[in-house]
């Protein structure tokens, strides 16, 4: 209890509600914990700043610099930078899982019982958190309940749309199907729109290549000779 509030004393409430919501970002598979992540943060952040202070004769201007650089990074890299790659990974596999569900669906089957055969017959971290919730329900969540706890620990406004669609359908009875098809169309449009951007910025990415490396080479095969002239002569 004594550290618990020590750590409360250090730390707003706010910042550790943040770091809480990043960590659920990251999925079933993360384990970490915003308070030790917090903890870390500060000790490095602090060994950082006496290191600073202690071998560098400019450390008093240097160390608040690298301290405040030190604690927007850590955060990006831990926990940011991770979460826009899954939210990326999840887009990808929603779209083959949103379209066997719809197929599964078509067949006849209820909601449950369709995602429950879709979550087990594709693997992908999708899928797994699918399965994450419907053993939640197995125990005793109401369907409504598991999905909607999903959506904290999914990234992408996109599928957090589809999972808000099925939870009204299967409180209001709407047509699921047709949610699940427009959805779909948007995950591909997005996608395609991706790719388009990434085609787009290509000539750039080696009209930079072409300066970095291969211009000074061309110089080199040009004024070599003449180097070896002066030289030489």
């Amino acid at each position: 209890m004594k550290e618990r509030s020590l750590v409360r004393k250090i730390y707003s409430e706010k910042s550790i509600q943040k770091i809480e919501k990043k960590i659920k970002l990251l999925g079933i598979h993360c384990h970490y914990k915003a308070i030790d992540l917090l903890n870390y943060r500060l000790l490095i952040s602090l060994a950082i700043f006496f290191l600073l202070l202690a071998f560098n004769k400019n450390g008093y201007i240097l160390a608040p610099i690298v301290v405040l650089i030190f604690h927007y990074l850590s955060e990006y890299v831990v926990l940011d930078y991770p979460i826009k790659k899954r939210e990326k990974k999840l887009e990808e596999e929603a779209i083959f899982f949103f379209e066997v569900l719809a197929l599964t669906l078509e067949s006849g089957r209820n909601l449950t019982l369709s995602l429950q055969i879709t979550s087990k017959n594709i693997q992908s971290e999708l899928s797994e958190e699918f399965q994450k919730s419907l053993q939640e329900i197995s125990l005793g969540k109401t369907f409504a309940e598991a999905i909607t706890d999903m959506k904290q620990r999914i990234p992408s406004d996109t599928i957090n749309n589809a999972l808000l669609n099925i939870v009204q359908s299967s409180i209001f009875g709407n047509n699921i199907e047709e949610s699940l098809n427009n959805q779909l169309d948007f995950l591909r449009d997005k996608r395609i729109l991706e790719v388009k951007s990434q085609i787009g910025k290509l000539p750039t990415k080696i009209s930079i290549i072409s300066v970095i490396f291969f211009i000074p080479i061309i110089l080199i095969v040009i004024l070599a000779p003449v180097v070896i002239d002066f030289f030489v002569g």
